[in-house]
């Protein structure tokens, strides 16, 4: 029998579905990317806001009509049945059955005897998915999951409801994976929870993200170790200090903050103030002055006015930040920031995220223009084009993580392979990514 699964959202989605593309191989079902050629097909699915959830059920429908052909059984899995099984349930009568985020180990054998529509949803503190994984991110590079829920309860977000309590993989679990991942190619390990600086207090009393690293550092042939999702607050300096003097993490952190000005933070349910995130980013560029910082804001949340828009402005501007994400707000069901007074008009939200990203560009522009003339060590990611004089690398220095940033195009006269490390000196700026030449 023959599988086709289309996986939607964030890389922690990626991991889960990577799990159960293992899980159905185990279990002697065949994967297939043509969904036309599948008996099955899986549509993996995103909950955390509005535009997720109709990206995941437009997916649905797009799949429905293969139903009519060769697809016996349509399965819907991940956040939305996790958070929404009732309704669903009701309502998306075409799906034959329902699986969530607890319960991917069980995948082959809930196909297997599917003789008529149901679901299984498990309680969301029941256990963390983690196991052996097929890896669909080309190899060299792979997410590697460390953690899964949250326990910060931001006011505008839905992931603790959907994915539970903050629950932490024992280290050895960790290393072990990553031991098999770099054995079978991986080069580039990105680490990823919904809070990756909470790593290990719920299991062992306090934080152990640096032990962690340290030790995912000793495996040989590892080359750089990525963070992301690092709250501010607990950005510690045993931690700065890790990433400045340990050579394979690299010199790289995502920090999502939301917003700058104290009074939106407040009511967001975040812990910082901006004075102390001007303190961090001060204190991250003293000891590693190289270091790219990425975060993501939130434009219109419930009572922003325009002047904290404008000290949200001046902060984009003043901290430089190397790679932003910009998301208008999403009056989410459910969240206590859905029910506050001051929500913002749509047109509004939308004029706000248009300037920023305009403001964001010419922080990247001004950011590219010190790379000019600079030699950096990039990863192939993929070959653009071939032409007569040699070949065009899609490649990232460690600055860059894949999906979410800009890339590196690199001209070469010689055939590389997707996944090779080189030299090359940056030449020219193309909008948000650059140019370079191999040394």
């Amino acid at each position: 029998m023959k599988v086709g699964l289309v996986s939607l959202g964030c890389d922690k989605n990626r991991v889960d579905s990577e799990i159960m593309l293992y899980n159905l191989q185990k279990d002697g079902f065949e994967i297939t990317g043509n969904p036309s050629d599948a008996d099955v097909i899986i549509v993996n699915t995103c909950a955390f806001i509005e535009s997720a959830r109709k990206e995941s059920i437009d997916a649905v429908f797009d799949m429905v009509k293969y139903k009519n052909g060769k697809c016996k059984k349509l399965i819907m899995t991940g956040c939305m049945p996790q958070k929404f099984i009732n309704e669903l349930f009701d309502e998306f009568t075409e799906v034959d059955g329902f699986l969530g985020t607890n319960d991917y180990a069980d995948i082959g054998a809930f196909i297997k005897t599917l003789d008529k529509r149901c679901y299984k949803v498990s309680p969301n503190t029941s256990r963390i998915e983690e196991g052996n994984r097929i890896v669909t991110t080309g190899g060299h590079f792979a997410y590697l999951r460390v953690a899964d829920g949250c326990d910060n309860f931001c006011t505008y977000c839905l992931i603790p409801s959907i994915r539970g309590k903050y629950r932490s993989r024992k280290i050895e679990n960790i290393v072990e994976e990553a031991k098999r991942l770099v054995k079978n190619g991986t080069r580039e390990l990105i680490l990823i929870a919904q809070d990756l600086t909470k790593y290990g207090y719920d299991l062992y009393g306090d934080i152990k993200l640096v032990q962690l690293l340290q030790q995912l550092s000793e495996i040989e042939n590892l080359k750089w170790i990525r963070l992301l999702y690092c709250y501010p607050e607990l950005i510690s300096d045993e931690l700065i200090d890790e990433i400045a003097n340990n050579k394979k993490i690299a010199k790289y952190i995502d920090i999502p903050l939301q917003h700058s000005q104290d009074k939106i933070l407040k009511l967001m349910g975040r812990k910082s103030t901006r004075g102390q995130l001007e303190t961090l980013f001060n204190k991250l560029r003293d000891k590693v002055p190289d270091i790219s910082i990425r975060s993501t804001f939130i434009l219109g949340f419930p009572n922003e006015s325009q002047e904290d828009f404008e000290g949200l402005k001046d902060f984009v501007k003043k901290q430089r930040l190397n790679n932003v994400g910009f998301f208008t707000y999403s009056q989410e069901d459910g969240t206590a920031a859905a029910k506050m007074s001051g929500q913002v008009d749509e047109e509004i939200k939308a004029n706000r995220l248009k300037i920023l990203a305009d403001v964001q560009y010419d922080v990247v522009l001004k950011n590219n223009a010190k790379l000019i003339g600079k030699n950096l060590q990039v990863v192939i990611d993929d070959i653009v084009k071939k032409s007569n004089d040699g070949y065009i690398y899609n490649c990232r220095s460690q600055y860059n993580a894949p999906d979410i940033d800009s890339c590196i195009y690199v001209k070469s006269s010689k055939k590389l392979n997707v996944g090779e490390f080189i030299e090359v000196k940056i030449t020219e700026i193309v909008d948000y990514d650059l140019k370079g030449e191999e040394l």
